[in-house]
């Protein structure tokens, strides 16, 4: 299998767009903690359909989550990562298996509503000093990898998770893309397994990934300089345009 033959039939000038949302993708994710799964397909689904594009985010978010936590290592809290993965693993599988079969357009329609209710939320839950602990981080992390196994564009439903649990900042950033690591090399095996790694897949997913790496360390020079409740604020703004991001999506379905 020809890693170049994926991209038959796509430009230069396709290639160098693909490339350019790739790098403001991966700052984005190191300021927000989240981009590419959102962003990607924006630019992908136009030019090779929808079929590739979990897969294809599943293996470039390998790249882009290692160059995030180098970025902010010292930041991340093992105790929840382990927390969200032991309990988000199996799940992730099975959402993995459920894209190869079936639309998760409906889905996405209801998670995003929720999403876009969670800011209100969690700034309820925090003026109230109201949170949710380790078992409510573990309930939730179980749903959170049904999403994320079987759609693109979910890592705010992990970001809402991590928030209301008490992390901020680049806390949030690291501890997120350590779970996120683990998460994309479950849904990547799933994938292999069911034969939708094709030439195409490699050779998009290597590209964005190569590409998303300084991402991550040009984002972290903005996050050292600003003050926790701004970029809290921007995380906020994240989850928000996340969300209405599903919805759209599942709309034009």
């Amino acid at each position: 299998m020809s890693i170049l033959a994926g991209f038959a039939d796509i430009s230069i000038a396709q290639l160098v767009l693909v490339g350019g949302v790739a790098l403001f993708a991966s700052i984005v994710g190191g300021l927000a903690g989240y981009g590419t799964g959102a962003l990607m397909p924006l630019v992908l689904v136009p030019l090779i359909g929808a079929e590739p594009v979990v897969p294809i985010i599943a293996i470039s978010a390998i790249f882009a989550n290692i160059s995030r936590f180098a970025a902010y290592f010292r930041h991340a809290d093992g105790r929840r990562a382990l927390i969200v993965i032991g309990a988000a693993a199996l799940t992730t599988a099975l959402g993995a298996y459920g894209y190869t079969r079936l639309t998760s357009a409906g889905a996405a329609f209801v998670i995003g509503g929720m999403l876009i209710l969670s800011v209100p939320l969690r700034r309820l839950l925090k003026r109230r000093d109201v949170r949710i602990g380790d078992t409510g981080l573990g309930v939730g992390a179980v749903g959170y990898g049904v999403v994320v196994g079987g759609t693109s564009g979910s890592g705010v439903t992990l970001l809402s998770l991590l928030m209301a649990c008490g992390l901020e900042g680049a806390a949030v950033i690291a501890t997120d893309a350590v779970i996120s690591i683990v998460t994309s090399l479950i849904k990547i095996s799933v994938f292999g397994l069911a034969g939708v790694v094709t030439a195409q897949v490699l050779a998009f997913a290597l590209l964005i990934g190569v590409i998303a790496i300084p991402g991550a360390f040009l984002a972290r020079a903005f996050v050292e300089r600003m003050p926790v409740h701004i970029h809290t604020a921007i995380l906020d703004a994240a989850v928000i345009v996340g969300g209405t991001v599903m919805i759209t999506a599942a709309l034009r379905h």
